[in-house]
């Protein structure tokens, strides 16, 4: 196999490796990654340092945090992209590309299975049940999103400044993400030129500047392996082949479709959507919720909580939720197509041009990641934009609430500003009762998250089957 792919993609390294790891071992590794890779990026990034730094010896520390870092500054999650940096220092193309597909594969058939439960019989009392319960610790693990990574980003005035501006432009004004992501980052870029100290706070997952440990007894030692030498020939073939599969689907649903077709749209907006997915999944949620409910009419507006549910309770990036997205979306706008297959298409549609750019930053940029070590410009921008997602998940937490805890919401109007005011009458308080016993769990009582979202889960079930809806 890593024959045929680099014949087609040809690279420098000989066919040897000197770190001795076969092919078929790294490709159980990693179906054992993704089978448990559960607990959002921070587990996931664990899971893997723990089987292959500290177990399997594959790559040293400085080596993983490098990588890391380096997956950090990409739009994306920063877990998968780890995974194929990884695969690709290991077995060369063959190897990135057999870690990132397993590492979303798990994943994709789960929540593709929970798909079709929940368009066939989310009607169901118990079905309804367990959305109802998932929806209440969902909004708690948004909120520990936000003090987790507020936590690490927000360390001066300037960093919460700008994260309260994020939250006041999406909030209020409903000013786009990509734009705020946008604006952030120029501002960092340049704050960050200037030597301003303030921007230099990094970007969450960063280690120090030097080895914490010695990098010679893992497999791949400390020197860098023939493959791993930039090669701009292979990254520019590579790169040629990566952007022919993910935009030409594209340009031909657009020809042969029209731009105004589901097919098209879930196309183009997630293709957006995978260039600006800076700082994790929590931080664009927000944004596509509102699109997907206000602008297309794919979801309504509890269905992206109980996707997000999905995605929290099984394995892979939690940007998997997308997938859930589009599934909806062409489920009830199937054209001449049976809903099912529309949904099953369109689910296959959404999941390549969201992962397949993850390859493409990867390949395209890893052998040349030396070249942005210590650049404080870059810092800067990484810097402000982390700052920034914080506001934004805030503003995710916020709609997630209005949708969960209140049965209705009242909108305040003034000017081009809209603002979605809970009615206060129109409180739930089941939702109330089980996101209060949620966050407790998490906060007071460290519980792990896929044991609260189970436990809530189970409790919904229980209340509509007792009262004979959510």
């Amino acid at each position: 196999m890593t024959d045929a792919i680099d014949r087609i993609v040809p690279n420098s390294a000989p066919k040897a490796y000197d770190h001795g790891i076969s092919f078929g071992e790294a490709f159980r590794v990693w179906l054992r990654i993704a089978a448990l890779s559960f607990g959002g990026p921070a587990g996931q990034i664990a899971i893997m340092h723990r089987i292959l730094v500290e177990e399997k010896r594959w790559i040293g520390e400085h080596r993983f945090l490098h990588a890391l870092n380096y997956c950090m500054l990409l739009p994306g999650p920063e877990a998968q992209q780890l995974a194929i940096y990884i695969g690709w220092l290991l077995h060369r193309t063959a190897g990135g590309l057999v870690a990132g597909i397993l590492f979303v594969l798990p994943g994709f058939l789960a929540i593709l299975g929970l798909s079709y439960v929940y368009a066939a019989f989310g009607n169901v009392t118990i079905v309804e049940g367990l959305f109802f319960g998932l929806k209440a610790a969902v909004l708690t693990v948004v909120v520990q999103a936000v003090f987790r990574i507020g936590g690490r980003a927000l360390k001066n005035r300037l960093m919460i400044g700008i994260a309260a501006a994020a939250f006041i432009a999406i909030f209020v004004f409903r000013v786009p993400f990509p734009l705020i992501i946008l604006t952030a980052g120029i501002v960092g870029y340049i704050g960050g030129r200037s030597g301003s100290p303030l921007f230099r706070v990094g970007g969450g997952h960063k280690g120090g500047s030097g080895p914490m440990l010695a990098d010679r007894d893992s497999a791949l030692g400390e020197e860098m392996p023939p493959h791993a030498r930039p090669n701009l020939v292979w990254s520019l073939k590579i790169s040629a082949v990566l952007l022919a599969l993910w935009l030409a689907p594209i340009a031909l649903l657009y020809a042969y479709l029209g731009p105004q077709d589901v097919f098209t749209q879930i196309s183009v907006f997630f293709s957006k959507m995978a260039v600006v997915t800076f700082g994790g999944a929590y931080a664009v949620l927000a944004y596509v919720a509102q699109q997907a409910v206000q602008n297309f009419g794919w979801l309504k507006p509890g269905e992206m909580l109980d996707g997000l549910g999905m995605a929290e309770t099984t394995p892979g990036p939690l940007i998997m939720v997308v997938q859930f997205v589009g599934f909806m979306g062409a489920y009830r706008d199937p054209g001449s197509l049976n809903p099912m297959m529309a949904a099953t298409l369109a689910a296959v549609l959404t999941t390549w041009v969201t992962f397949i750019p993850c390859f493409l930053w990867i390949f395209l940029g890893a052998p040349f990641i030396e070249q942005l070590r210590g650049n404080v410009a870059l810092t800067g921008a990484m810097s402000a934009i982390t700052a920034a997602v914080v506001g934004v998940i805030l503003n995710l937490a916020v709609w997630f609430a209005l949708h969960t805890l209140f049965a209705d919401n009242a909108v305040w109007k003034a000017g081009p500003v809209s603002i979605d005011v809970p009615v206060l009458s129109s409180i739930v308080l089941p939702s109330l009762i089980l996101s209060i016993a949620a966050a407790l769990a998490i906060f007071r009582f460290k519980a792990s998250v896929i044991v609260t979202l189970l436990a809530c889960a189970f409790a919904g079930m229980a209340w509509t089957l007792m009262t004979g809806g959510a």
